[in-house]
């Protein structure tokens, strides 16, 4: 359940009942898909003329205007060592890609230092670089940059709203939330020395000399990236299903998944933990460590992807009042979709690379969520919906989208 295998496999068996039409909430429309491929082509052609999207990361979300304001913040220390800078970005990552789980539309961060403003997921980004880079993690003076696992254990709500600017007037959905994930992040990192306080105390940016171990030849395999944050971070996860005592983290049961076995019955997704994952995968490179296989990670499932399919008609609700009611994040409905676009994004690659001309090792999975994809779904959110929000109203608590 906790490989990215496994969520492609588990994408491809709901993918397989809604082709055959037995699932309750949705059906596939193929013919949709040459019309999708094309859309996404277009746009990876108008925003990437070379043809070169990067890995989607959460660092793309701190360039703004051709600033790249984590880099001008790296750069304007002297490191000791190029294993230091990467467990000071790997803290980074950790906790911006956790507090990143969907804004409402009004919420705008307005930077002081740049009189940039943004909203969504630019914003959360800002936000998080901004209280990160105050030193507000870290329990040393001296060394701002970094995040202490004992501080985090102790965070207030009132000091993430006041950080991310939430107001009643401009509300940040799922604050307590996000902010015991941070705690519950907190005291994973305290009670998993193993992977996070092998150079240090313990820190999420720990995580860079436990993946270092378990390189081989200076190589490490993606798929172990994404391992050991599920494993190092499964605990954190409020109200998840487990088994055998292990959380499962995002991982939902769907009556379509029937099995003799416990395990055959859930849908394992893990976005959150694969775009960290993703995310890890810089950091690593610039300290000398060869990432491979970033192929076999998967699509992530989550609304700006899933939005592409469901506005391009690929996916159709089966229920029309799906449109006007809320869902939860674990209702058959949502896990359906999710689990969906996981599959259907694997369908779409090869016929984008066709239409770009390009090979797996030029245009890997991950460059077409930077570069197509995740770009396409909000430019169609924005010509359809107002607030340019998901196509569904989705009850979110701040820890899945």
């Amino acid at each position: 359940m906790l490989t990215a295998a496994a969520v492609r496999a588990g994408a491809e068996r709901m993918l397989g009942f809604a082709e055959a039409g037995v699932l309750d909430d949705w059906r596939v429309d193929p013919a949709q898909l040459p019309a999708t491929a094309d859309f996404v082509a277009g746009v990876v052609r108008e925003r990437h003329p070379r043809l070169d999207p990067p890995l989607h990361a959460r660092w793309r979300h701190f360039v703004f205007t051709g600033r790249d304001l984590w880099r001008e913040t790296l750069a304007a220390r002297r490191w000791p060592s190029a294993a230091a800078a990467a467990r000071a970005a790997i803290d980074l990552a950790v906790t911006s890609v956790l507090l990143d789980a969907g804004a409402s539309a009004g919420w705008q961060y307005r930077d002081a230092a740049t009189g940039l403003v943004a909203g969504r997921s630019e914003g959360l980004a800002l936000a998080s670089l901004r209280w990160f880079a105050s030193g507000a993690f870290s329990e040393d003076p001296d060394d701002p940059l970094r995040v202490d696992a004992g501080l985090l254990r102790r965070l207030e709500p009132a000091a993430l709203e006041a950080a991310f600017q939430a107001t009643p007037v401009q509300p940040l959905p799922g604050s307590a939330g996000r902010t015991e994930l941070l705690r519950r992040l907190g005291a994973a990192l305290q009670s998993r020395p193993d992977l996070f306080a092998l150079g240090d105390s313990p820190r999420p940016g720990g995580l860079f000399d436990a993946l270092c171990r378990r390189a081989a030849g200076g190589a490490l395999p993606a798929v172990i990236i994404l391992e050991t944050v599920l494993d190092g971070l499964g605990s954190i996860w409020p109200d998840r299903p487990s088994l055998g005592g292990v959380s499962l983290g995002d991982c939902w049961p769907h009556p379509a998944f029937r099995g003799a076995a416990a395990a055959e019955r859930y849908v394992p997704l893990h976005k959150l933990s694969q775009w960290l994952s993703y995310s890890l995968i810089e950091p690593l490179e610039a300290a000398g460590v060869r990432v491979s296989g970033v192929g076999e990670l998967t699509g992530l499932a989550e609304y700006r992807n899933g939005g592409l399919f469901v506005d391009m008609g690929v996916l159709v609700p089966r229920d029309p009042a799906a449109w006007s009611r809320a869902h939860g994040v674990g209702e058959p409905f949502v896990v359906g979709w999710r689990a969906l676009t996981v599959a259907l994004l694997d369908r779409l690659l090869p016929a984008v690379r066709g239409r770009l001309g390009l090979g797996a090792d030029a245009f890997p999975l991950a460059c077409m969520l930077e570069g197509g994809t995740w770009a396409a779904g909000r430019l169609l959110a924005r010509d359809k919906r107002a607030d340019g929000g998901p196509p569904f109203r989705i009850l979110s608590d701040g820890t899945v989208f």
